[in-house]
């Protein structure tokens, strides 16, 4: 299990209460909105740019060289934002670094939605508390947390598991696959009770700050768009695994979405 990196930002917002309601919903996913490509890749760009200096840190911290001459000659494979290996070369996206580069996003998503539609900039900033506590914060606190704690009993829990005795590789294979049982069950319900309390978080936000009544209710829907979340509940989960080491290499892709989604809000 690893309390090693992250979940970012668990979208939880539903798109078919916002069509319902047609009140402002802030939604992992399409927006229904009035915003031409050439904006919505503004918004991504500033997402991305706003990215920059947090995982140029974490890339300074393991080694990696931020000279621009140095980087162009550097195959892309060989950026400190791909590299999955050796683990001491690697960077390992903790609570702190996941919700740190997703603010980082989200101010960037903010500045580039300002300047490409300014009339709907209070629409923005409501978003933007809403990705970094709802979408972001709690569902990394939930995984982060539960990771811990799973980590402190692994062998215990573990321990639990039946086992079938036999030298045979298909069952030793079974054998596996039933100590993983835990772990694979433990990451599900840390990330269905983060999007969950996010979502919650959300209402209260709209409710008791900006007034509004938006009932987001958490559906099955609502985690067909979350395969991103998935990945970094999965590395958080499994800090020692090559497997989740490579899926972490989504997190930063991943983290784009909170500041697009940001950059994109609207009133409706």
């Amino acid at each position: 299990m690893n309390s090693n990196l992250t979940i970012n930002s668990v979208y939880t917002n539903n798109q078919y209460n916002k069509l319902k309601t047609n009140k402002p919903s802030f939604t992992h996913g399409a927006s229904n909105n009035d915003l031409t490509k050439k904006q919505k890749a503004v918004i991504l760009t500033t997402s991305a740019i706003g990215m920059t200096p947090v995982l140029g840190y974490l890339a300074k911290g393991k080694g990696f060289s931020l000279n621009p001459a140095r980087l162009l000659k550097t195959p892309l494979k060989n950026w400190a934002i791909f590299k999955s290996q050796p683990k001491e070369r690697t960077i390992q996206y903790k609570a702190g670094p996941i919700i740190a580069t997703a603010a980082g996003s989200i101010a960037g998503g903010f500045v580039g939605g300002s300047i490409v539609d300014k009339k709907n900039r209070k629409a923005k900033q409501k978003e933007m508390l809403n990705q970094i506590l709802g979408n972001v914060a709690v569902p990394v606190a939930c995984v982060s947390t539960g990771a811990y704690f799973y980590n402190k009993y692994q062998d215990t829990i573990e321990g639990i598991m039946p086992q079938i005795k036999s030298e045979k590789k298909a069952v030793k294979f079974l054998n596996k696959v039933l100590k993983s049982v835990p772990n694979t069950v433990s990451t599900l319900v840390l990330l269905g009770f983060g999007i969950f309390l996010g979502n919650r978080v959300s209402n209260f936000i709209n409710e008791k700050i900006y007034h509004k009544k938006v009932d987001r209710n958490v559906k099955a829907t609502d985690f067909a768009p979350h395969v991103d979340d998935l990945c970094m509940a999965m590395t958080m989960m499994n800090e020692d695994s090559i497997f989740a080491s490579r899926l972490s290499r989504v997190i930063p892709l991943a983290l784009l979405v909170p500041g697009y989604q940001t950059g994109i809000a609207q009133e409706h």
